[in-house]
């Protein structure tokens, strides 16, 4: 069976999680390949909510063994919990399912200790949003050689030996650079100490188990967490993630060739938001922004901070089909359109004088553009029943077809509402 990626387009919040959801049910292994637990996937199965922020999204399906990469920076204490929340819910969280690779690196209390520092020292223009989770800070321990993996639990010497370690220079910025109380190498010791015990029976070798799984005749999910605007070197930097969200990352986030990773899907908000600072041209300051935010429910699932809504940008989903590479599009909420009589779609920048198709190169050059949009009619029906194409308002087909034309890229799914079902 082919192998399936699934990135976000935008910002993220497109819903990935949902669409991961319904992939996993023809899934053997659901890998997470990047991030941390900066970011939130959201799934609704019968009425019932559930939120996850490590643990791939797959877990909801039996039998499916789910697999954290090398390339997701991994808070034990977040982990532990999200355990204990899915066993209460009767879910099997035993290693014999879980897989945490033991090249994972771990956020320790140090990281966000910094992360929360480091903001609180910016004026609001120049604060990029980040979470205070301590992703930063333990990717950047990561690149500087001297982060903490999940295999040195295993060894707790050389785990207590890494933490005083990384502390010398931490200490000297906390004190003398942010104005914070040193941090004590003992303390952290102790701290982690009880979810080591607990995460070691969940290490192991991520990459064998991809080759196993597609060897035995399995297909491997991969999914991501944020969207690819949001990528360190792709996306609008400064105001980006720590790691790369494009799906080449899959591969080298989770230990398995380019070659393993078949059909990539899309997932494409019918509407465009953003959590957080950095530009954003589409974005709206009226009527029609509150609509899609109230009935969207625009909020973070990680943050719970008011998600800023606009139209569809297509210059945004256009520079990520060509950094992604998509087989086919995910287009999710187009429910939350039903009931605005006119919907814009931004398919183009008026930038220095001149129409352009794709963003800017140059740092902020998202700042400085101009939207040109073309007007589409609206369409009144509730469509959140809707089981198939044939099902849907002709604006709604209509919109989606523009769409696909603008892109390049046929839409395989539709989401018309928050439960797995809503989808066809």
């Amino acid at each position: 069976m082919a192998n399936i990626v699934v990135f976000g387009s935008q910002w993220g919040d497109e819903g990935k999680g949902k669409i991961v959801d319904m992939l996993a049910e023809k899934a053997s292994a659901i890998v997470r390949f990047q991030g941390g637990n900066n970011a939130g996937h959201t799934l609704v199965v019968n009425g019932e909510q559930c939120i996850l922020h490590l643990i791939p999204s797959g877990v909801l399906h039996a039998g499916k063994k789910c697999l954290i990469g090398n390339g997701v920076v991994l808070d034990p204490v977040v982990f532990c919990e999200e355990l204990d929340k899915l066993a209460e819910r009767g879910i099997d969280v035993s290693p014999e399912r879980l897989m945490v690779s033991k090249k994972t690196h771990v956020i320790m209390p140090y990281h966000r200790a910094m992360d929360v520092a480091r903001e609180s020292t910016k004026s609001d223009a120049k604060k990029i949003g980040t979470t205070g989770r301590g992703i930063g800070p333990c990717y950047e321990d990561k690149m500087h050689r001297c982060g903490i993996r999940a295999g040195d639990f295993i060894n707790k010497d050389l785990l207590r030996e890494k933490i005083d370690k990384a502390l010398e220079e931490k200490n000297v910025l906390l004190q003398h650079l942010y104005d914070e109380p040193a941090i004590d190498a003992q303390t952290v010791y102790d701290e982690v100490l009880p979810y080591v015990d607990r995460l070691v029976p969940y290490l192991g070798d991520v990459s064998s188990a991809i080759q196993d799984t597609n060897e035995k005749g399995g297909m491997v999910l991969f999914e991501g967490a944020q969207g690819t605007h949001l990528d360190i070197d792709h996306g609008t930097y400064p105001f980006v993630t720590s790691s790369n969200t494009v799906t080449a990352n899959a591969a080298s986030g989770s230990g398995c060739s380019p070659r393993a990773l078949n059909r990539i899907v899309a997932i494409v908000k019918a509407y465009t938001t953003r959590v957080g600072g950095g530009p954003f041209a589409s974005e709206l300051f009226d009527a029609d922004g509150d609509y899609m935010q109230t009935k969207g429910g625009e909020f973070g699932a990680t943050t719970g901070r008011k998600r800023r809504c606009g139209w569809l940008d297509m210059v945004v989903l256009r520079e990520s089909v060509r950094l992604n590479g998509p087989t086919e599009l995910a287009i999710t909420k187009l429910d939350v359109l039903s009931g605005l009589k006119e919907l814009k779609i931004c398919v183009a920048y008026k930038y220095n004088g001149e129409e352009i198709l794709y963003p800017p190169q140059e740092q902020n050059g998202m700042a400085s553009v101009e939207p040109v949009y073309e007007t589409l009619p609206g369409w009144d029906e509730d469509i959140t029943a809707a089981k198939s194409w044939d099902d849907l308002p002709d604006n709604a087909r209509d919109y989606l077809k523009r769409i696909e034309e603008l892109s390049g890229v046929p839409v395989g799914l539709v989401s018309v509402g928050p439960d797995r079902a809503q989808t066809f």
